[in-house]
């Protein structure tokens, strides 16, 4: 379960992005989550988990670095053992910011899963941290986590397979490369076995700011996509053969772009600042 703020402190804020982020001519995707976690004063802690490339989290370290971070730090585990090490976690706990790179969520969440660090990772949050992920680094932040599945648009019995997040939230769950890569068939298959959660489909170069009052803003040059089936009034899917379509009836969809929001309490979308620009 997600942990809770205690003693009026605000939960801090969740940042899923949906992969390959603008790192050079507009960063501001980046530049926001490091505004949000203290700015020049920041002290980002990078884990690079999910990729098996052994630069990917030296590359955000430097550019972090390239923004004025005051400090940053590459924390990588490679074994469950590494992530009970307490050293580590008491350096996890000073951070302002937690970044997740992308690369395969099930590495995060075998290794990472039921850990010191994924509790260490959810108490920052819940006291106040900025946590971020992009790609495989976003699909982990919530409770239920998509660790694979089949690419199309109509949701399919076999278009997913689920497992544990790291728990931050338990409203939404993410899919990544969400355009690009033709994937609201998996994310409404998920929404088919838990219509309790929101579904917020992230194309790349594109994030959910969700603040600590849990309103959802887009940023970056793509959509997100959201799919509410708090009023699903009927689904196939106990029904279907793995293969077979899954008829789904009363989804809500959004396609918000940067400026737009969604409340994930009161479940509304709302054009935002886009409401405000002159024509």
């Amino acid at each position: 379960m997600p942990s809770k703020p205690v003693n009026g402190e605000q939960r801090g804020w969740i940042i899923p992005i949906g992969g390959a982020e603008d790192k050079d001519t507009n960063p501001r995707i980046l530049s926001r989550f490091v505004e949000l976690s203290g700015g020049d004063d920041a002290d980002i802690v990078v884990i690079p988990t999910a990729s098996r490339l052994k630069d990917s989290g030296l590359n955000y370290e430097a550019l972090f670095r390239e923004m004025g971070v005051a400090e940053v730090e590459v924390m990588d585990f490679d074994t469950r053992r590494d992530a009970q090490e307490p050293n580590r976690v008491r350096r996890l706990a000073e951070a302002s910011g937690i970044f997740f790179t992308g690369g395969n969520q099930l590495r995060l969440s075998t290794i990472l899963g039921g850990t010191d660090v994924a509790r260490t990772v959810r108490s920052a949050n819940a006291r106040g941290v900025t946590v971020a992920g992009t790609s495989a680094g976003a699909g982990i932040l919530s409770e239920h986590m998509i660790a694979f599945g089949k690419e199309g648009s109509s949701p399919r019995a076999s278009s997913v397979r689920l497992a544990p997040g790291l728990g931050l939230t338990n409203r939404f769950i993410i899919d990544q490369h969400f355009r690009q890569r033709d994937r609201l068939g998996r994310l409404t298959a998920a929404l088919a076995y838990n219509p309790f959660a929101i579904g917020i489909g992230l194309d790349e170069d594109t994030a959910a700011f969700i603040s600590p009052d849990d309103t959802l803003e887009v940023e970056g040059s793509g959509a997100v996509t959201v799919v509410d089936a708090h009023d699903l009034q009927f689904s196939s899917m106990a029904h279907a053969d793995e293969d077979e379509p899954v008829c789904m009836l009363g989804l809500g969809v959004h396609i918000l772009i940067a400026g737009a929001t969604f409340n994930l309490h009161t479940r509304r979308a709302s054009a935002g600042r886009l409401a405000t620009r002159k024509t």
